[in-house]
């Protein structure tokens, strides 16, 4: 009779190899179905991981035929230092940048100068090195939360937004995926702008990673391969992104949206600048964000909300 343990040694030794060859074949299956493009530029290394998340309205299918151009109007930095709070920072829509010489608001950029323009203008914005870029068409966020079987989310005002097709009832409910992509759009029904869009916004992303990594979701085989195929079929991600980087960044999301992460916008010095041929921009405030991104990114800087309207 072979000794028991040596029995347990061999079961253990099988399952451990029944693993590897499972978790090699998720691997090369997630790394096969990633839209990889040249986003990244040549900006040397920085302390900690920055992810620059865009959210755009680029069509997909039979609307793309018509409908050919697009705006990233959801731009966030997701920080993850060596060691301290990871933080996911908003970058208006309208914020005002200069490329090759020429005023634009920072939601063209990627469209007239191309994506690794857009990496250029957040890098000299925080300062950082943007080491991955995910982004998300606005579409592909409905197929997500319907994969997940919804998302809670608050908002404290009634909405009835025909612009968005936002019609919410003030208070916390579990959302589907298409009044989560309204929630996420609705601007002008909103007292404060593209600002409150900008905070419902990061609301949704943190709410979908924080269902994305829960038991009941990780534990549920069915779900997690509806919600894994429809958010591969909505992003396109820099070359350097592999299925060990992407499931950084959902932490990363998850912790930084948590009550002891950090959130909120860049500091801006005139939200309503008027620039001939551009429009009402916002002019934003260089030296702080310059800062901030410094201190985000060594892991000094203290939870809690950031920004001109926090300190408002």
């Amino acid at each position: 009779k072979r000794p028991v343990g040596r029995i347990v040694a061999s079961v253990l030794a099988a399952l451990l190899v029944v693993i590897m060859l499972v978790t090699f074949g998720l691997w090369n299956w997630v790394d096969g179905q990633l839209d990889k493009q040249p986003w990244l530029s040549d900006k040397a290394n920085t302390s900690g991981t920055s992810w620059l998340i865009l959210g755009s309205d680029q069509r997909t299918g039979e609307e793309a035929k018509t409908i050919t151009g697009f705006r990233t109007d959801t731009i966030l930095v997701l920080t993850k230092p060596n060691s301290g709070t990871r933080s996911l920072i908003s970058i208006p829509r309208d914020s005002l940048v200069q490329v090759n010489g020429t005023y634009m608001k920072i939601n063209a950029v990627a469209q007239l100068s191309g994506e690794k323009a857009l990496v250029q203008q957040v890098e000299t914005i925080t300062g950082q090195k943007i080491d991955h870029v995910a982004q998300i068409k606005f579409n592909g966020l409905k197929d997500v939360v319907d994969a997940l079987g919804g998302v809670d989310l608050c908002y404290d005002q009634t909405v009835n937004d025909a612009l968005s097709n936002l019609n919410w009832t003030a208070g916390c409910h579990t959302a589907d995926g298409a009044t989560a992509l309204a929630f996420s759009r609705m601007r002008y029904s909103d007292p404060k702008g593209d600002f409150g869009r900008a905070e419902r916004q990061r609301q949704v992303i943190g709410a979908i990673a924080k269902k994305a990594m829960s038991g009941k979701t990780l534990t549920n085989i069915p779900k997690l391969n509806k919600t894994l195929k429809a958010a591969l079929a909505s992003i396109t991600v820099d070359s350097k992104t592999n299925p060990y980087t992407l499931a950084q960044m959902v932490f990363a999301f998850r912790d930084a949206t948590s009550d002891n992460g950090i959130s909120g916008s860049v500091y801006w010095t005139n939200p309503g600048y008027n620039v001939s041929g551009v429009g009402s921009s916002v002019l934003l405030d260089d030296a702080k964000n310059l800062e901030l991104f410094r201190e985000l990114a060594s892991g000094s800087h203290k939870p809690g909300a950031v920004g001109t309207l926090a300190n408002q």
